[in-house]
């Protein structure tokens, strides 16, 4: 979920100005998708023959002895746990990862005064310490992988983002076993903010609302923007789509500004400096298009962020351009490294309708609400999703109805921030990658890696 940077600041950009950022701001070694119907089999439980000799003076006495009847008795059924998921995806993670024994993501040494770190024994020991909270990560990321990897293979030209949208958001639910729909069960686990479906100039915070009915074209590039939690370990992973290889320059120079901010990241890294290899790295490639050439740009007000837990957003950002920030990374924090890549100005302003919000993390605590739909949908907002980011849609799942007034009223009373689609100038094209990265005591871990990705 990428952070912005205030529109009024135009010469050398401190990352540490960054004011909004992005709800969407990202299977490494994922099951292979099949039919996860139980399976059974079973073992019969026959017992020995036995036999028996007539009592004496009965009638048939001295006769043979006779073998008592095998009794046929139906064959115990056990179900076998699932193994693989299903498509689309609906095994709930716990049951295809038992003991909570789920994959790590990519594990990368430290380099050069860090390198110590992945054998010390105190930092081991710290590392040992973090295991639900590591467990809650990786459990996030293995449904991120799943669920979008299904996405890759079935999202297809002339399906609505409206149905797009369904599809991802409930194949997440449904693999961590939290439908959202009763109270306070969206911050159990679930969504860490609206799924982003961006369109070409749109580089971020567009999600459709109810009624919206854009239909994607073979002509676009889609940034797919997916956040998942559990227990509020948010993983914010992105990847783009394009359906024509004319874009995939477009594509391939983000990739490798992403990748290299995750090579270059790590503990006691300055993030100003880490700006500038993404932007290096971006800035090397060009896109040609109808015959005209185009510098692929690092959209420059929009970052990375470090995250907090159940906050998409801490107060660290990643640049994607070199600026003299001199923060630090430092150990145990945890990063989403995103850069985005345009044909267009490389800055992007505010523009359309809103669908992403969330609970101020500096609201007033005196404002008096005069409007009861702004009492009754910040309550629902408290209750059920918390400091996480939200939509118009999730609030029209869990029943609000008539909650436009009161929302824009919580907003304009500094209480709720509302985070409007961040676009770039008309007929551009925007691209985006982007990671978790989670900076621990003995390695690096870039827990959303899959294999594509």
């Amino acid at each position: 979920m990428a952070a912005r940077i205030p529109a009024d600041d135009t010469q050398a950009l401190n990352a540490k100005e960054a004011a909004k950022a992005t709800n969407g701001g990202a299977g490494n070694r994922a099951p292979k998708k099949g039919d996860a119907a139980a399976e059974c089999s079973g073992e019969s439980d026959d017992d020995a023959d036995d036999h028996v000799t007539n009592a004496p003076g009965a009638a048939g006495d001295g006769e043979a002895s006779k073998k008592k009847k095998r009794k046929n008795r139906p064959r115990k059924k056990k179900n076998k746990a699932p193994t693989a998921q299903t498509d689309p995806p609906s095994v709930l993670m716990s049951q295809l990862f038992p003991n909570k024994s789920y994959p790590k993501g990519e594990e990368v040494e430290y380099k050069d005064d860090n390198l110590y770190r992945t054998t010390n024994e105190e930092k081991r020991y710290l590392d040992n310490l973090n295991s639900d909270y590591l467990a809650d990560f990786r459990q996030a990321a293995e449904t991120h992988r799943q669920v979008r990897q299904w996405a890759q293979k079935n999202i297809k030209p002339g399906q609505t983002l409206t149905e797009i949208a369904n599809g991802v958001e409930d194949s997440v639910r449904r693999l961590v076993g939290h439908d959202g729909l009763t109270e306070g069960d969206a911050h159990v686990a679930g969504m860490g903010f609206p799924l982003g479906l961006n369109l070409d100039e749109i580089a971020a915070h567009f999600s459709p609302n109810a009624g919206d009915k854009t239909v994607l074209q073979q002509s676009n590039v889609m940034k797919v923007d997916i956040g998942v939690h559990v227990n509020g370990r948010i993983v914010d992973s992105a990847f783009t789509m394009s359906f024509d290889p004319k874009y995939d320059n477009l594509l391939n120079a983000v990739k490798d500004a992403s990748n290299t901010g995750i090579r270059e990241a790590g503990i006691d890294v300055r993030l100003g400096e880490l700006g500038g290899y993404i932007q290096e790295a971006m800035e090397s490639y060009e896109l040609e298009l109808d015959g005209k050439v185009y510098p692929i740009k690092p959209i420059r007000n929009i970052t990375g962020h470090n995250i907090l837990h159940y906050s998409i957003h801490g107060s660290k950002a990643v640049p994607s351009i070199l600026t003299d920030d001199d923060t630090k990374m430092e150990e145990g924090d945890v990063f989403a490294i995103e850069p985005f890549g345009s044909t267009g100005n490389g800055r992007v302003y505010d523009q359309g309708e809103v669908s992403h919000y969330a609970l101020s993390g500096d609201a007033p605590t005196n404002v008096q609400l005069r409007l009861s739909s702004a009492k009754s949908v910040l309550n629902a907002i408290k209750k059920n999703f918390g400091t996480l980011p939200f939509c118009r849609r999730y609030l029209d799942r869990i029943g609000q109805e008539k909650y436009l007034l009161g929302l824009n009223h919580l907003v304009k009373s500094g209480i709720v921030e509302d985070y409007p689609p961040l676009v770039d100038k008309k007929g551009s094209y925007t691209a985006q990658f982007e990671h978790t990265v989670l900076l621990r005591p003995t390695v690096k871990e870039v827990v959303s890696r899959g294999d594509d990705y």
